[in-house]
């Protein structure tokens, strides 16, 4: 059975970012099963020595309509937002949701382009494909969009539109929300007038019935924290 078969994703992991040093021996850290909690995933591929890691699952936002699709597709762009975080070269593919919605080819480019670029967006016309990653490519960074947290507030820095758009939240239900959405949940379970603000400013992706939070909490630093 292969790794994209089971319904626990999987991911080949290497030491290093260059393809010519991960053909060397001892590189290949192997084929490694993600069943548990993603952030602790994540802290485990990195203790391992992670530095690039490819991604079994496809992000298929087209496909969404059942409770578990739309759990495995927030789950892998999870995987995908805290291992960018963490400055890893995160090799994934994304299928966007059918034109005219928020998932589309135009539209979750933008919305993720704080993200890895994807290896290939599939699904949809090839000319359109190639044009949004060459987007992507183009104008990602570490730290385009990205929370941190202060004492009793959480500050948010959002540059996927091309200027900066700065949040800070200090109403602890905000927060809670924050928290909740980390990783999927249902719109029942955060407060309402959070969601919709949260939404607003475009922080959050519906992906079927799941909530998303967008943003990552930055792990390395790219400039000195007073630039950021």
């Amino acid at each position: 059975m292969s790794p994209s078969s089971t319904l626990t994703p999987y991911a080949a992991v290497w030491r290093d970012y260059d393809p010519v040093a991960c053909a060397l021996p001892g590189m290949f850290l192997g084929d490694i099963a993600l069943s548990g909690p993603v952030a602790a995933e994540c802290d485990r591929l990195w203790e391992l020595g992670a530095r690039r890691v490819r991604l079994s699952d496809v992000v298929d936002l087209a496909d969404t309509g059942t409770p578990d699709a739309a759990a495995r597709a927030v789950r892998t762009l999870s995987l995908v937002r805290d291992l960018t975080a963490r400055a890893v070269l995160v090799e994934w593919e994304l299928r966007p949701g059918p034109d005219g919605g928020a998932t589309a080819t135009e539209d979750v480019s933008r919305l993720l382009s704080h993200l890895q670029p994807p290896q290939r967006i599939d699904g949809v016309d090839p000319a359109k494909a190639e044009d949004a990653l060459r987007t992507w490519r183009n104008g990602h960074y570490l730290g385009k969009c990205l929370w941190r947290q202060g004492p009793g507030f959480v500050q948010i820095r959002d540059r996927r539109w091309g200027d900066l758009r700065r949040f800070t939240v200090d109403e602890p239900h905000y927060q809670e929300a924050i928290e909740r959405l980390a990783y999927g949940a249902p719109a029942s379970a955060v407060p309402s007038d959070a969601l919709a603000d949260l939404r607003e400013e475009r922080l959050v992706l519906a992906v079927g019935d799941v909530q998303w939070w967008l943003p990552y909490r930055v792990n390395r630093w790219i400039q000195e924290a007073m630039t950021i």
